[in-house]
């Protein structure tokens, strides 16, 4: 379902001109990092200025029960990536590599990069990968991106004034930088340039952009251009670097400044497509990776209200750790002002832009594309379930079916029962009528053992770990 208010759909009806959708067109996908649900201002936050991502929302569609890959990043980005939900995926945690890197991609495997390269896509991303290391089959050049620039590593992204980036397989050193609070080179810009850069020199041609910006994930870090617009505005306690990261005189002004530069870039991004004539062939996508962090190196997602009222922050499988906002732009195409209520998670995006591109669409994908409800066409499919694991943050299970949420938290202290929740009624998940829907629960048992496969890497204790005697 959706809905879109009487002026934007008379703004609709005199801008469509154009009958169908190009048949490959360029696609934008800009991924914040540990934004939350409520953090910017079309889903609610009060707080913090994001004028750019709100008219984002206002000239497409803005979905309300959209989800991310997993709770936490790397995991999140290989669903995003591969189509695939976690108990499918390959990356289902944060897991550190020497020297450098997470745990990576096989060879071989499909991605949004692979397929649209072989459909003769320009592919480019800019920003933190965290999918495998430099050289390994999981280096973004090994999987379909023909041009990266940015962290590899999610644990050297823990900074905004790095000492080096990754400009493909070459390291590039980055003068008046030491990792220390301030420096010369913001690495946020850098990107921001490298994407400019990118559109122009594909602009001929279709292009796949994909900029996972490492905004607003910690350390509290921004130029004092962005700062100043919220100095004074917040009471501050000053953040001391006793909960890792470094520390930060005026947090709380620092981070809203991180967001809103974020959200200037999304509008360069955008006047760029402008001014290169390209608005109507392009359609931008806007997420974050999982829900915001907790409190944790000065920032305070109490004070922001990031989750909104969902349960739950990064690292969790109630609401608030994996719902995200998820805004579809594209003019002509789009109704603009529209919400839509269908729950998706990011393995629908591969399948989306396979149909939207004109790509065989995997079959061992566990998503479904979202096109019919972009372009308000009728014959939208829509999941029997949706479904999670995250062995991390003490080992848990969720499962979305309907109106209904199962979850199970700290499996690995051994703990298999299952919680239930009607979001229907009790979006915030407060209310536990597992007692009084034992049918219910059974079926979401069934589904967490049946869309449940063991990997060796991550294992989900104590379903693949055996019992101690």
């Amino acid at each position: 379902m959706y809905r879109v208010s009487s002026v934007a759909a008379i703004l609709f009806i005199s801008t469509m001109a154009i009958a169908a959708p190009p048949e490959m067109p360029n696609i934008v996908f800009i991924l914040a990092d540990d934004l939350g649900s409520a953090e910017v201002g079309c889903y609610g936050q009060k707080k913090i200025r994001t004028p750019h991502i709100d008219k984002l929302a206002a000239e497409g569609m803005r979905f309300t029960q959209f989800y991310s890959g997993n709770a936490v990043c790397a995991p999140s980005r290989c669903c995003l990536m591969t189509g695939k939900h976690p108990g499918h995926a390959i990356v289902r945690d944060n897991k550190a590599m020497k020297p450098e890197g997470q745990y990576p991609l096989p060879a071989g495997t499909t991605t949004i990069g692979t397929l649209l390269k072989a459909r003769g896509y320009s592919t480019g991303a800019m920003g933190k990968w965290g999918l495998g290391p430099p050289a390994s089959t999981g280096d973004p050049n090994n999987q379909g991106i023909d041009y990266f620039f940015g962290y590899n590593c999610q644990a050297q992204a823990h900074n905004f004034y790095p000492t080096y980036l990754w400009r493909n397989d070459k390291k590039v050193e980055l003068e008046g930088n030491t990792r220390g609070l301030t420096g010369k080179q913001y690495s946020h810009d850098l990107m921001e340039k490298e994407a400019m850069e990118f559109l122009e020199r594909c602009k001929d041609k279709p292009f796949f952009l994909y900029l996972p910006f490492t905004i607003p994930h910690v350390a509290i870090q921004v130029p004092d251009d962005s700062l100043e617009e919220y100095r004074g505005k917040f009471e501050e306690i000053p953040y001391k670097g006793d909960k890792g990261y470094l520390p930060h005189p005026t947090p709380r002004a620092a981070y809203a400044g991180m967001v809103t530069r974020m959200d200037r870039s999304v509008g360069r991004v955008v006047q760029k497509l402008k001014d290169l004539k390209l608005d109507e062939n392009t359609i931008v996508f806007f997420s974050s990776d999982n829900g915001p962090t907790h409190n944790v190196g000065g920032a305070d997602s109490t004070f922001f209200e990031s989750a909104g009222k969902l349960r739950g922050l990064k690292g969790s499988l109630y609401e608030g750790g994996i719902r995200t906002p998820f805004i579809v732009r594209w003019p002509g195409q789009i109704r603009p002002g529209t919400i839509s209520d269908l729950p998706g998670a990011f393995w629908d995006v591969l399948p989306t832009m396979c149909e939207l591109t004109g790509s065989e669409i995997p079959k061992d994908t566990d998503g479904l594309s979202i096109v019919p409800t972009l372009l308000g066409r009728d014959g939208q499919k829509r999941h029997e379930f949706l479904y999670w694991e995250f062995p991390g943050y003490g080992g848990q299970h969720a499962v979305r079916m309907g109106d209904w949420k199962g979850v199970r938290q700290n499996m690995n202290k051994g703990r298999t029962d299952i919680e239930l929740y009607n979001l229907k009624t009790d979006p915030n998940e407060e209310i536990n009528v597992a007692s009084r829907n034992p049918d219910v629960v059974a079926r979401i048992e069934r589904l967490m053992k049946e869309q449940h496969t063991a990997s060796a890497v991550f294992p989900l204790k104590p379903i693949d770990a055996p019992a101690k005697k």
